[in-house]
């Protein structure tokens, strides 16, 4: 009898996975259209917060889909967590001001005590507070974190922090801000990774013992600001893990932060490029404007292959992540091709639509703004290659 057994073709898919996560986002997202969105902005930091869109997320236990089911989450990977902010972002809303939740809080998850999974996460769950604010960027350290300057003293109650940070966004509307000081002085170290510790910080307090808040009126409603420490006491309990190993632990959740804010760069991706491919069949201007038909479909399939790219990249690194396995060369490089990829296709986008993309109503300019800083942020793209050259192509270190 022929045992002979036909191949089978091996289908390699890799479309929209949680798609009831991606149905439930986009039906709230409808409830803040472009108007809302467009309505924020011009306004006073302190009125322009999308206070309302970030509660509806909070309600429908969107911020909370990381945390586990014990501490009152849904237990979800990262990966479901990407899919949320992706879609946020191909909806035309904008997660920004509050997807660090998401990955500050795996801080605590991976690293903090019993104790303080206890204390913080139900309540982070239930929206009773927010985790937003995460005390990293100095104005003089750029991007080389082993140069902060920001100290934590150690003292017989706790420590007593000093110092200043910059471009933190949402800490005018968070309850708590994970931050990252120096515990220990470089020159007492072995390596200038070492003696940086990670706080846990309750904002409230903090603000009425020497912590000021100043925002910062930027190009993106970010709601960005400049913190400055004058001798601000903390309990030792605020310590997350061990003295002076907290730059490992930010890397790790660093990790997970470029796997989530590349998924938002690739929905702002597919935001313009649904636009983009729209106006173009619907108009005969299109063409024109980028010089000719042919040449404008070149370009849109040029930066369809890209966005591709890009989300590949992505979903690689959060399964690795997701599966404990080391991914810092693909999370940096999943970072990089979506902050190119979106460059791209906003762009494109913004050429296409020619003097239409400077008419607020479009929903083109502003979205181009947001995108922008997809490039430099978290983390700029020379940097991102200075860790591919040393780190995953063994090359003299270049900085």
């Amino acid at each position: 009898m022929d045992q002979t057994v036909t191949p089978q073709p091996v289908v390699f898919d890799a479309g929209d996975d949680y798609p009831e996560l991606r149905k439930g986002v986009r039906e709230l997202c409808r409830r803040f259209p472009t108007k809302y969105w467009r309505d924020l902005e011009g306004q006073p930091p302190s009125s322009s917060y999308p206070t309302e869109f970030v509660q509806a997320l909070t309600d429908a236990g969107y911020l909370s889909a990381l945390i586990p089911k014990e501490y009152g989450g849904w237990g979800l990977p990262v990966r479901a967590g990407a899919v949320i902010l992706e879609t946020i972002h191909r909806s035309g809303a904008a997660a920004g001001a509050c997807h660090a939740q998401m990955y500050t809080m795996g801080t605590i998850l991976r690293h903090g005590s019993p104790e303080q999974k206890e204390q913080y996460l139900p309540q982070i769950a239930k929206g009773a507070l927010r985790l937003q604010a995460f005390g990293v960027t100095e104005p003089t350290t750029g991007s080389d974190t082993t140069q902060l300057k920001t100290k934590a003293t150690r003292t017989n109650e706790g420590y007593v922090v000093n110092g200043q940070k910059v471009w933190i966004s949402r800490a005018a509307h968070s309850d708590l801000m994970l931050l990252l000081a120096r515990t220990t002085p470089p020159d007492q170290v072995k390596r200038r990774t070492e003696g940086v510790s990670v706080f846990l910080v309750d904002m409230r307090e903090a603000k009425k013992n020497g912590m000021e808040i100043r925002p910062i009126d930027a190009m993106v409603n970010h709601n960005t600001t400049e913190i400055f420490f004058s001798n601000v006491p903390i309990p030792a309990s605020s310590l997350i893990g061990e003295e002076g190993k907290g730059f490992r632990y930010i890397l790790d959740g660093m990790n997970a932060e470029r796997c989530l804010v590349s998924t938002e760069a690739i929905g702002n991706a597919w935001y313009f490029f649904d636009k983009l491919v729209a106006y173009t069949r619907e108009s005969g201007m299109a063409g024109h404007a980028a010089g000719s038909a042919g040449a404008l479909n070149l370009a849109i399939a040029r930066a369809y292959a890209l966005v591709r790219s890009a989300d590949l990249m992505v979903r690689k690194a959060t399964a690795m992540f997701d599966a404990k396995l080391p991914c810092g060369a693909e999370a940096n490089m999943g970072k990089y091709l979506s902050g190119e990829a979106v460059w791209t296709c906003s762009n494109l986008c913004f050429t296409a639509f020619g003097l239409d993309a400077l008419d607020p109503l479009k929903d083109v300019e502003r979205k181009w703004r947001d995108t922008r800083m997809s490039r430099n942020s978290p983390v700029s793209p020379n940097m991102i290659k200075n860790f591919i050259g040393q780190h995953v192509l063994g090359l003299p270190r270049s900085y």
